[in-house]
């Protein structure tokens, strides 16, 4: 991408920030609603009407209070809903529409801050004006520059210097507003919208009645405004033909494409996360200038030397406050989870480029932990709690976030260190990147557990985030005990018939232990969601953390249970070779191509390791070689269609098999 390309990036995601500022200033204001603090409601819970004779004219008068009352906070709160909607509808415009409505916003803008400069400029002007007059009746700002009084008029206490000030603030600020205002630029209009500007600074000059100077301000403005007016009242149709046209064009892509991708190419188009990402970093910075300010009005010369530890602590102060005000709304915790999001991405290519990998799939740990802390700060209601609360919410989030992210670190190492040892990759170094991961991964969760069981007391936060450490660190020795277990069958000279077994032995015992702590999890949100903090969030992710983790893991973990049994007693139903047979036949398994020292004879008289034909099983009930029927069931004497019975049973068999093919037998419980 060129240089100019990533300037217009930037440009365009700098120009989608307002509408957010907007946005978040109406949630701070709870979009108008009354927020009744504890006093309040201690005070009118104090208050019984049973007991209170009120008089008619009085009850007449609180009711038209209460109707004025609830009548004006339905107007501010209709009012900020229609700012909300204006502002997101701003911030899904197109480019060009985009940079319209801010030079409209502009020359909006411009014309109001001439008046003001206008109102203030003439008030000084009067009244220096009326002190000059008093002290030299005969003086006056037309006189000093017919008579070129230099001295008069660059004096700074006097009116002559506030007129040519004035002058020159407003000819910039109309020829600014000649070059972006949208209205026609017809040549008498152009050449009049300077002297429009200037007129209030013109009559100042003029002996003209007060009354008459005192309103010019008004009257400078109505050129602009008109200008202003006409735009809008003339692109009237042009904006409800953009919207309509909008809205045509996203229910055509939904009717051909679904709502995901609508959704997933107007993120694209926007580049939602970057523009979430400078909106927080701006409103952070914004946060931490007023700090300074306040800091800097407050200090005195003796606080202003103060020791490196006071500093330190004065900047922890700091940091603890924009943390807090950080995430007090919905779009700050929005732009807080893209910031993070971004953190966690790169913290994901780090410890890729430990490991010498670059898999696609495992970039998206930064989208996965900005989803988690998003979930994490709406089911804790983080943007409702005051801010010490929060501050401690926030880091208890952090916390659990934490404990995710190492999940999805092993995730990544863990198909490596099985690649590498499956593969015997001679490489040592990269042997040694992933071992030194692994070794993080449990040395962090356990240094981490230590620090907060002697920070902490025990609670439903510090349970939940224990058992994900521990769950993290049970995984990581179950990988690498795989791992061990594949690098000793890697220099052993025979076939390892065990080694399948030992693998999904370990494997089960992993897979047991995760669906232990996933019932545990359970139950301690459930206790959270019943005596500390519920919520409707609570509740859905309960729900989905109950069907997926626990109820999916259980079926999953018995269905492969239920066909390894089946598959184990239908190896051992078949004959077992014998030495000799084996030294005669003097060939490899045809499944694994590897020597055989012991075998199983099916049916048909083919010989294959025990094991390997375990798996095949997880495929198939026929032969590998010629497709016969690998076992044979028993018939029974009492059942007069038993060799139909069986053949049907067979390809019951085979149906319910073929549904997960690629299953293995080391795959464990899952």
């Amino acid at each position: 991408m060129s240089l100019r390309s990533k300037v217009l990036a930037l440009l365009e995601v700098f120009l989608r920030v307002p509408p957010l500022f907007v946005v978040d200033e109406f949630l701070k204001i709870s979009l108008g609603l009354p927020v009744s603090s504890g006093e309040e409601v201690l005070v009118l819970s104090n208050v019984t009407v049973d007991h209170v004779d009120v008089p008619e004219s009085d009850g007449n008068y609180y009711d038209a209070n209460f109707y004025n009352a609830f009548f004006f906070t339905f107007f501010k709160f209709v009012v900020c809903c229609l700012g909300c909607m204006s502002s997101l509808c701003v911030f899904v415009l197109y480019t060009k529409h985009l940079i319209i409505v801010y030079l409209y916003i502009i020359s909006l803008g411009i014309v109001f801050i001439s008046y003001w400069v206008n109102v203030s400029a003439i008030k000084q002007i009067q009244t220096l004006t009326q002190a000059v007059a008093s002290a030299q009746p005969s003086a006056s700002i037309l006189e000093d520059i017919l008579n070129l009084n230099v001295k008069n008029l660059l004096d700074l206490d006097g009116p002559g210097f506030l007129v040519i000030q004035n002058f020159v603030m407003q000819y910039s600020l109309s020829y600014l507003f000649k070059n972006v205002h949208l209205g026609p630029h017809h040549q008498t209009i152009q050449k009049m919208l300077p002297l429009s500007f200037m007129a209030p600074s013109f009559l100042a000059m003029l002996p003209v009645p007060p009354s008459f100077l005192h309103h010019s301000p008004v009257f400078s403005t109505l050129l602009p405004l008109f200008l202003i007016n006409y735009v809008l009242w003339y692109s009237a149709y042009t904006i409800v033909q953009v919207i309509y046209t909008g809205y045509q064009h996203g229910r055509l892509f939904v009717s051909n494409y679904g709502l995901s991708a609508l959704v997933e190419t107007e993120w694209m188009r926007l580049n939602v996360p970057c523009v979430l990402r400078v909106f927080w970093v701006l409103r952070v910075a914004e946060q931490a200038i007023l700090l300074l300010v306040d800091n800097y009005e407050d200090d005195t010369e003796e606080a202003l030397k103060v020791s490196t530890l006071l500093a330190v602590q004065s900047l922890a102060s700091m940091a603890k406050s924009l943390l807090v005000t950080g995430c007090e709304t919905i779009t700050a915790v929005l732009g807080m989870t893209s910031v993070i999001s971004f953190f966690c991405h790169y913290i994901g290519n780090f410890f890729q480029w430990i490991l010498l990998t670059d898999e696609e799939e495992d970039k998206s740990i930064g989208t996965v932990s900005a989803i988690l802390f998003y979930i994490l700060a709406l089911q804790t209601g983080l943007t409702s709690l005051n801010p010490e609360k929060r501050f401690i919410r926030l880091c208890r989030n952090f916390c659990l976030l934490f404990t995710a992210l190492l999940h999805f670190l092993h995730n990544i190492v863990n198909p490596i260190l099985m690649s590498l040892s499956a593969s015997h990759n001679p490489s040592t170094h990269r042997h040694v990147r992933a071992l030194g991961v692994c070794a993080f991964l449990i040395l962090f969760p356990l240094s981490l557990l230590v620090y907060l069981w002697s920070q902490h007391s025990v609670s439903t936060w510090l349970l939940a985030v224990s058992a994900f450490s521990i769950e993290v660190v049970v995984k990581v020795v179950v990988s690498l005990m795989i791992y061990s277990l594949f690098l000793i069958d890697a220099y052993r000279s025979t076939f390892w018939e065990q080694l399948d077994d030992y693998v999904y032995y370990i494997r089960a015992f992993g897979n047991t232990i995760e669906f232990c702590f996933g019932i545990f999890l359970f139950f301690n949100g459930a206790w959270i969601l019943l005596f500390e903090s519920g919520g409707a969030i609570r509740a859905v992710m309960m729900c989905i953390h109950a069907y997926f983790n626990i109820w999916c893991e259980a079926r999953a973990g018995w269905s492969v249970f239920m066909k390894r049994r089946t598959a184990v007693n239908k190896i051992n139903s078949l004959r077992e070779a014998s030495s000799d047979q084996l030294n005669q036949l003097d060939d490899v398994c045809a499944i694994c191509y590897q020597e055989m020292h012991s075998a199983k004879i099916t049916r048909c008289n083919h010989y294959f390791h025990g094991v390997c034909l375990r798996k095949w099983l997880y495929v198939q009930d026929r032969c590998p070689l010629c497709h016969d029927i690998l076992y044979k069931i028993e018939n029974d004497p009492k059942d007069n269609n038993s060799e139909a019975g069986n053949e049907e049973n067979s390809n019951n068999q085979n149906l319910l098999l073929e549904e997960e093919p690629d299953l293995l037998p080391g795959d464990g419980v899952r």
